[in-house]
């Protein structure tokens, strides 16, 4: 049987294609906290560079409400090895926009910002995953700041990011931790950003859309790799890329 194709399906399907081959990357990518609003853009960023995306979503109906049939969905929850474990399988790279959303229970940062990217990332590195970028947040290393007040959660990320260092810091494995500050809407590349290293910042805010940016840049950005840092905002101007960041950074 003959499938006939429109012209708009034709221009789509090629330009996916170009944008895949103008970053080098062809490999598939999962992303955890899909649904959030920081793992929305991520979604979003990878499949404007035409990228295969995969999400973990505990409902099926709404990763397809935010995203169609554009990606691929596993339907578990983080806390869940199991769950874990078929999210990763087959995938060459992890991008985790975690985020806790209680003090307490099942979504409380040690479930979710420590024990669940923990469990990723071990989950990630047994089925092979080269790659892994964490979206963290300034002040990690400061068990006095106040954010630290909800749950502890920078202390939580802190050990997930320990965590991840190690894991990935072996050979034929690299990891991104990206630490933003307080995340706002707005469309990706429209600020300068000031990036840093060393956890000095105490605040900030960056647009959730950047932080995704600069996620899904370390997979093919060679500069990125085996990076931490933060970054912030530091005012309103178009930029063209936001790999250039990524030359201020010692490792």
């Amino acid at each position: 049987m003959r499938v006939l194709f429109t012209l708009q399906e034709c221009v789509k399907h090629f330009q996916g294609q170009i944008m895949a081959n103008d970053s080098g990357y062809q490999g598939k990518v999962l992303v955890a906290g899909a649904t959030g609003k920081t793992g929305a853009w991520a979604v979003k960023r990878l499949l404007h560079y035409g990228v295969s995306v995969r999400v973990l979503s505990r409902s099926e109906e709404k990763a397809r409400s935010m995203f169609g049939e554009s990606v691929e969905v596993v339907v578990g929850k983080i806390q869940n090895t199991e769950d874990v474990e078929r999210a990763v399988k087959g995938c060459d790279a992890v991008i985790s926009a975690l985020g806790s959303s209680s003090v307490s229970g099942e979504s409380s940062p040690m479930e979710v910002d420590r024990d669940g990217a923990i469990r990723l990332v071990d989950e990630a590195a047994k089925a092979g995953v080269k790659h892994f970028a964490m979206v963290s947040s300034i002040g990690v290393t400061k068990w006095y700041h106040p954010l630290n007040l909800f749950g502890g959660v920078l202390s939580m990320k802190h050990a997930a990011e320990e965590h991840l260092q190690r894991v990935f810091s072996s050979e034929g494995r690299s990891y991104t931790i990206i630490r933003p500050g307080g995340l706002k809407d707005g469309e990706p590349l429209q600020q300068r950003l000031h990036v840093e290293q060393g956890d000095r910042l105490w605040n900030g805010w960056t647009n959730r859309s950047d932080v995704a940016e600069l996620a899904v840049l370390s997979l093919w950005v060679g500069k990125a790799k085996n990076r931490t840092f933060e970054v912030i905002s530091e005012a309103s101007e178009a930029q063209t890329s936001l790999a250039v960041y990524f030359d201020q950074l010692v490792q």
